[in-house]
């Protein structure tokens, strides 16, 4: 059932487990009622944004406005053949049990992106992404509406303008357009893609290889580099990995020649933040209730008790220092507001 409530606590709905509120909150469970709401509730003038689950999002104080939270639910099956079956989930569908829905059913494309938390709706967003796999590889189709005008548009996926943790929804389009639904195309048989990091090593070990074990083994490598943000508030990696010209690169590798790197393209190269925070020194690092994480530097927490300006404060300080040691800015993967 859709609500409306006034100064509504965020603390639940922001990964970092944040103590912020905001003014208004309204949570749709259903297509007529976000729409209306979107059409009628909302002044011209009216502040607002769009919340899934708060897993990519840094409050740095209260929210004035109001937090419009698109909780439509349900999977279906659209298109099949022998190969392949198109699946349309909810904006509101929970990711990971999105992802577990899949792989039970043996369709494969989205176990690499298991345990990452956030709604379905978010996924191209953000063109999620881990161990070699982006959300833009199986995202056929986006369904929403615009706010102004109600207009209802499915973007196919070069419309999407996928990008390293980019599309067009995050800037174009961003509290312009609300996803309603994502459709993905998945194969009947699995394609495993398992080249990326520890993945092959770790999936080799299994009694069992097939797309359930694959699932498995990528949780288990997560949930041992990465915390649990119900038991340790954080938004996973906090800053994107850097991508430079390949010119550039090799000018910095000239410098560091230990430094690990990953094809991105034809002219460009993809360094692991991760690399560059912990040898600027930042590994483990914690400042009163805010730290790196022991095991992924790349992850910043809240060990209780933080302000989000606190937070963006010694994420500022990372940055500086990685600029300083290697000459390379870092970018912010979670969305401050």
């Amino acid at each position: 059932m859709s609500e409306f409530l006034e100064h509504y606590s965020l603390e639940k709905r922001n990964s970092f487990g944040l103590k912020v509120s905001c003014r208004y909150f309204f949570e749709a469970t259903n297509l007529p009622d976000l729409l209306t709401y979107m059409q009628i509730g909302l002044k011209p003038d009216s502040r607002f944004m769009l919340l899934g689950e708060g897993s990519n999002i840094l409050f740095t104080s209260d929210y004035a406005g109001t937090i419009i939270c698109p909780a439509l639910k349900g999977i279906d099956v659209t298109q099949e053949n022998k190969d392949y079956v198109m699946v349309k989930a909810r904006a509101g569908e929970n990711w990971d049990k999105f992802v577990e829905y899949c792989v039970e059913r043996n369709w494969s494309g989205l176990e690499n992106l298991s345990l990452i938390p956030g709604t379905v709706g978010s996924s191209p967003v953000q063109n999620i992404g881990a161990y070699g796999v982006e959300a833009k590889d199986t995202i056929r189709e986006v369904e929403g509406f615009f706010i102004e005008s109600g207009e209802h548009k499915t973007f196919n996926n070069a419309e999407c303008q996928f990008a390293y943790r980019n599309s067009i929804f995050k800037h174009e389009l961003k509290n312009r357009f609300v996803i309603t639904s994502v459709s993905f195309l998945l194969k009947k048989k699995p394609n495993f893609n398992i080249a990326y990091g520890p993945v092959e090593t770790e999936f080799r070990k299994k009694p069992v290889q097939d797309l359930a074990a694959l699932r498995q083994t990528i949780i288990e490598i997560r949930e041992s580099k990465l915390p649990d943000p119900s038991k340790l508030g954080n938004a996973g990696s906090f800053f994107k990995n850097p991508i430079l010209s390949n010119p550039d690169f090799s000018a910095l590798k000239s410098l560091f020649p230990e430094i690990p790197s990953y094809p991105s393209g034809d002219q460009f190269t993809k360094i692991p933040a991760a690399w560059l925070i912990e040898q600027a020194g930042w590994k483990g690092v914690r400042e009163g209730n805010i730290g790196t994480y022991p095991s992924q530097p790349l992850v910043i927490v809240n060990y209780g008790g933080a302000s989000g300006k606190e937070i963006h404060d010694f994420a500022k300080k990372i940055k500086t220092s990685v600029a300083d040691k290697f000459g390379v800015e870092l970018e912010m993967e979670v969305n401050l507001i």
